[in-house]
C-alpha cells in the first residue's frame, strides 16, 4: 500500500461537487471556467454515478476550505473605456482600467507577489503612476539612435501608449507584457 503524502481525497461525490458550485453560487458554466474544464465536463461528474477523480478533486478541497479563492480570481466588470492586461507568460498579474479623459485608473491585483504587479505594493496609484508604468515598458525617451527604433516602430514621435500598442510593452529581459482591450 503506497503511503499518502498529502491530505487530499483521491476522489468526490458528483452530489459533492453540486454542493460546492451551489456555495460558490456558480452555473455550471462558470464552474468549468473556474476549475478551467468544459461545461460538458462538469455535466458530466455531476450526472455520474461513479465518483469524481483527477486534479479537480484537489482543487474543490482548496475551494471548500478557502471559497473567497474564486472571488479573488474572478475578472472585475471593466470600469473605464480602456482595459491593459499586465501579464506575466500566460498569467494575469494586474488589471488595469483607464479612463484618459478623466485622467483616473483603477486596478486589480491577481497575485500576491509585489515584484508581479503592475504598481507593485501600490493598492491605488495615480494616473501620473499609470503614466511613469507606461514609461517603464517601454525603451527610455533619451536612447541613443531612438529616431531609427520610432522610425522601425513605424511611430512620428515617442509616446509610450503607442510603443506598446506595437510592442505589447515586451523587455527582452523579462516574461511581462501588455495586452490592450479597448
Amino acid at each position: 500500500m503506497e503511503i499518502k503524502k498529502y491530505a487530499v481525497a483521491d476522489m468526490i461525490s458528483s452530489a459533492d461537487l453540486k454542493k460546492l458550485r451551489g456555495k460558490l453560487k456558480l452555473t455550471q458554466a462558470e464552474f468549468a471556467a473556474l476549475v478551467n474544464v468544459s461545461q460538458k465536463t462538469v455535466e458530466r461528474w455531476e450526472s455520474a454515478d461513479s465518483p469524481v477523480t483527477g486534479p479537480v478533486v484537489t482543487l474543490v478541497k482548496m475551494l471548500c476550505e478557502h471559497p473567497q479563492l474564486e472571488e479573488e480570481l474572478k475578472i472585475v466588470p471593466k470600469e473605464y473605456p480602456l482595459r491593459l492586461w499586465y501579464m506575466c507568460g500566460d498569467d494575469v498579474c494586474t488589471i488595469i482600467d483607464v479612463d484618459e479623459q478623466d485622467r483616473r485608473i483603477k486596478i486589480k491585483n491577481y497575485t500576491g507577489d509585489y515584484m508581479f504587479r503592475a504598481f507593485g505594493r501600490q493598492e491605488s496609484p495615480s494616473f501620473e503612476d499609470y503614466e511613469a508604468f507606461l514609461e517603464s515598458r517601454c525603451f527610455p525617451r533619451d536612447r541613443d539612435k531612438m529616431k531609427l527604433v520610432l522610425d522601425e516602430l513605424k511611430l512620428p514621435f515617442y509616446d509610450p501608449f503607442m510603443i506598446i500598442e506595437k510592442t505589447e510593452g515586451r523587455m527582452a529581459e523579462d516574461d511581462f507584457w501588455i495586452r490592450i482591450e479597448r
